[in-house]
């Protein structure tokens, strides 16, 4: 019998999103100052630096940045500055360090770093006095309030609408496409709560899931693979939708479940072909996303339908629930995943 006490933090944190979001939203002219001054300074290429969750939500904000600002953007790699003493040349670049705890001592270092070499630097944080905040010019606080459960769930989505708003704001928005995502945040774990559950115990035996999206929800196809495998055990692997079709699908067949993220959009129509293929190679598909729908999938989890650059933020609402659901289900605690901390410090 499943024991319901178990996860009993992050099942509450991932009920706590639709209030942290509606909340960040209401704050949107704080980030927007942040912004300002990033648009003052016409940054002419953007780096960001992130571990873990946090590192997804840096993919999406690539994303963000590459489409909607036209800047070419990069995920930075901060151990080539705190193994190997890079120093590169940082003059007019964006810097943007995304941490929950704001103190792994590699991410400050870099920031640091990034700092004296002429970058502009923007802390994104859910601890406004960590170390992080101190080495960066510029931060953010995300404010989702102490966060208790080892997985990150309403960290992970405010961090995603505090980069959004970052980007929206520079770009001289106002948010209107981050208004309605509260309310759209309850919705979206109301009505998915059943197909999850039934997910999660078509999933209970997996041996292995390969997670896959495009364009902004490559991000949340990352985000899935992580919560699965520090959760619920399950080996898990992302891949962009085009990566697979150049290799990996060789290794997917009859024993392989492929979740599938398919939010509207340019990135989840490009999703049709590939789970075509993969369903032609006999894999269970399980279709999450506001186009799930019109996907060739054996399961799907709908996801009210927003403009794409925004989708991420709901369209992991229902994968957070799944992994919690299915630890449950195959007998582990999503509160006490074995050999992690909640706060992870890497040089």
């Amino acid at each position: 019998m499943t024991d319901r006490t178990a996860g009993a933090r992050m099942n509450a944190e991932i009920a706590d999103q639709p209030r942290v979001l509606a909340e960040l939203t209401a704050r949107r002219a704080e980030i927007a100052d942040v912004a300002a001054v990033v648009a003052r300074r016409r940054p002419r290429f953007v780096l960001l630096a992130a571990r873990g969750s946090s590192d997804h939500a840096a993919l999406y904000a690539k994303y963000l940045i590459e489409i909607l600002l036209n800047l070419p953007a990069g995920l930075a790699s901060p151990s080539t500055i705190t193994l190997y003493d890079a120093r590169p040349s940082l003059d007019d670049v964006l810097f943007v360090t995304a941490s929950q705890s704001g103190g792994s001592p590699d991410l400050v270092a870099a920031t640091e770093s990034a700092r004296r070499c002429g970058a502009l630097t923007v802390a994104v944080t859910n601890t406004p006095g960590s170390p992080l905040v101190s080495a960066a010019e510029l931060s953010i606080d995300i404010g989702a309030g102490e966060e208790q459960a080892v997985a990150a769930t309403k960290t992970y989505t405010a961090t995603l609408l505090a980069l959004y708003l970052l980007v929206d704001a520079v770009r001289g928005g106002t948010g209107e496409y981050a208004l309605p995502l509260g309310e759209l945040a309850q919705s979206t774990l109301d009505t998915s709560a059943d197909v999850v559950r039934e997910a999660a115990a078509r999933y209970r035996f997996a041996e292995r899931m390969v997670t896959t999206g495009r364009g902004y929800s490559l991000a949340t196809a990352s985000e899935a693979a992580l919560k699965l495998a520090e959760t619920s055990y399950l080996s898990a692997r992302a891949y962009s939708g085009a990566d697979l079709l150049h290799g990996p699908v060789a290794a997917v067949d009859e024993e392989t479940a492929v979740l599938a993220v398919t939010s509207a959009g340019r990135g989840g129509a490009a999703m049709r072909e590939v789970l075509e293929t993969v369903s032609e190679r006999g894999a269970d598909v399980l279709a999450v996303g506001s186009a799930a729908a019109d996907m060739p999938a054996g399961l799907r989890v709908d996801v009210p339908r927003t403009e794409e650059e925004v989708a991420p933020v709901l369209e992991v609402l229902p994968l957070q629930r799944l992994a919690y659901e299915l630890a449950l289900a195959r007998g582990a605690d999503p509160d006490r995943p074995r050999g992690l901390s909640k706060v992870t410090k890497t040089r």
